[in-house]
């Protein structure tokens, strides 16, 4: 009987060691403690918007123990749908999410891109940032009076570049300013660039007369001196930025940038929610409000199925501007 007994408390550990537990296997059984293997896809270049974003946000992350060692790493071209074709092919993936905003929204019209971000998981929608009508420090154009009168006397010959493609903000910026002074958007000299970091070295080598581009990214160079910016183009005026609004400068034109989170389709109500709650959580740390502030952000959160909602709302909205301005 005993011998008998032995074996049975043989068999239950062995049975055990065999079958795991199902709480604890898996990876979307992980529901506590800092979020393991998230990568962050940024679909441009280094030092560009969503590049900034995207590192400043595994910062704080990481700083706030949400999560444990985030990898952010690019993967460029056709300006963001080259990035939003591998997130949509990710299906299932809750460990991938992609940092975006205005420009991929653009640039999926004018590319004609086989992806959407209707395919997407939205996660949140984080910051919104006006554009700057940026020069170098030797530039000709000391106002942005100046550069309005040498444009409108030859629009083809002055050129400005962006750090998205067409239908992105840099883009869309200058054919509204165009637009605004009397200029056919189609005779606008644009120059696309795969992000901010590139546009800088032209804009301060003086391969392009202007730049369009989004604060945060120049914020050390306009410091220095090395950038004169012309004018914002949000309706205020934004603090620490010695320029005018666009309107007040005489071109009536208001415009904002946004950026966002979307992640893979296909995920699980469980999966999706948990990054819906990791982004909120940075939204409302002390390391991510002081970065937006530090940045010249202007805090936009909004979660989920309102992003949803917003994302679907600009799609149309972009649809209808680049149809008016003869652009898609």
């Amino acid at each position: 009987m005993r011998i008998r007994n032995w074996l049975a408390v043989l068999a239950a550990v062995a049975a055990t060691l065999v079958v795991p537990p199902l709480l604890t296997s898996g990876a979307g059984a992980e529901t506590t403690g800092p979020m393991r293997g998230l990568r962050i896809l940024v679909p441009n270049a280094p030092g560009g918007g969503y590049d900034v974003t995207a590192r400043t946000a595994a910062k704080a992350m990481d700083e706030v123990e949400l999560t444990r060692n985030v990898e952010v790493f690019n993967l460029p071209g056709a300006g963001g749908t080259v990035g939003l074709g591998r997130t949509v092919a990710e299906a299932g993936n809750q460990r991938l999410v992609m940092s975006m905003g205005l420009g991929v929204v653009g640039s999926v019209f004018t590319n004609k891109a086989p992806s959407s971000l209707a395919e997407t998981t939205p996660i949140a929608k984080l910051t919104e940032e006006p554009d700057i009508v940026v020069v170098g420090k030797d530039s000709p154009y000391r106002t942005l009076a100046d550069l309005v009168t040498a444009w409108k006397a030859n629009p083809g010959a002055v050129t400005v570049g962006g750090g998205s493609n067409p239908g992105g903000p840099d883009h869309l910026a200058p054919m509204l300013m165009a637009k605004a002074i009397g200029l056919e958007p189609k005779r606008v000299s644009y120059i696309p660039y795969d992000g901010g970091g590139e546009l800088l070295a032209s804009v301060l080598g003086g391969k392009i007369h202007f730049g369009v581009s989004g604060i945060s990214e120049y914020v050390d160079q306009i410091k220095a001196g090395e950038l004169r910016v012309l004018a914002v183009t949000s309706a205020n005026r934004v603090k620490d930025i010695d320029a005018p609004t666009l309107t007040e400068a005489g071109v009536p034109v208001n415009f904002t940038n946004w950026r966002g989170i979307v992640a893979p389709p296909g995920l699980s109500d469980v999966e999706r929610q948990r990054l819906v709650e990791l982004f909120q959580k940075l939204h409302d740390s002390p390391q991510w409000q002081e970065a937006v502030r530090r940045n010249g952000w202007t805090d936009a959160f909004s979660p989920g199925e309102k992003f949803g909602e917003f994302l679907a709302a600009e799609s149309k909205r972009v649809a209808d501007v680049l149809k008016e301005l003869g652009l898609a």
